[in-house]
């Protein structure tokens, strides 16, 4: 019960690897936050999860809804200790034929909407002396992919994002790291061509695919107190693919 009684905050909550994350603090103490779009969504993963979780709808490329949802979570749960940024989205097209709204929009949900996350919170962080920060990036924004300038972009910024967070707030007892999972069996992968998922399984030494309770773990580890000597890094989980 690594967690107990501490109140962290999980974006993208509804589904995918944000739900599984969120679940995994609920049974190990926390109280949780799930955020996402729609309060049907974020609330049918805190009814699923349970453990006093409670859900909030929230746009994180709102700097208002972000300022509201902090003030709600801290008034109904208390200080927020853990902040797990994972709300993402993709519009996946080519560089030739990528509209501005599709760059604007990926770039405002990914990347704007960590920041505005992390904005909100520090305050509240810093007057208690203590927090972590773990911004969801994808080996994506390491290595690029065709189609995806939008997202490795958005991606790229979350570590670069990650770095000054960790300098600017390491002295308040306040770690910052990012997470870059690989390709993991989500819906927003199910539509992998099989060529591809035969080369994930053919090269990355795990030989498959990853799960969302592959990525949950080390998003606990950086988010514990035995990782309060870690921060400003980006940890790869992603079967060994890109060794």
């Amino acid at each position: 019960m690594r967690f107990s009684e501490q109140v962290v905050i999980v974006t993208g909550a509804s589904r995918g690897i944000g739900k599984e994350i969120a679940r995994a603090f609920a049974n190990e103490g926390a109280r949780v936050a799930c955020v996402a779009t729609t309060q049907p969504g974020a609330q049918k993963t805190a009814d699923e999860i349970g453990q006093g979780a409670k859900g909030y709808a929230c746009d994180v490329s709102n700097s208002a809804s972000v300022d509201a949802l902090i003030e709600s979570v801290s008034q109904d749960l208390g200080t927020p200790a853990v902040l797990v940024n994972n709300a993402g989205i993709t519009k996946d097209t080519l560089i030739l034929r990528m509209k501005d709204e599709d760059w604007d929009r990926v770039m405002n949900v990914n990347l704007k909407g960590a920041f505005n996350m992390i904005r909100a919170v520090a305050k509240p962080m810093m007057k208690a002396r203590y927090g972590r920060i773990v911004n969801v990036s994808s080996v994506v924004g390491l290595h690029g992919a065709a189609g995806q300038a939008n997202y490795a972009a958005s991606k790229a910024g979350v570590i670069g994002l990650t770095l000054a967070t960790a300098k600017e707030l390491g002295s308040r007892n306040i770690t910052c790291n990012a997470l870059a999972p690989g390709f993991i069996e989500t819906d927003m992968t199910e539509d992998l061509p099989a060529e591809f998922r035969e080369y994930v399984a053919k090269n990355a030494p795990a030989g498959r695919l990853g799960k969302p309770e592959d990525i949950a773990p080390a998003i606990l580890f950086l988010a514990s107190r035995e990782a309060a000597y870690i921060t400003g890094q980006t940890l790869t989980v992603d079967g060994g693919l890109f060794l």
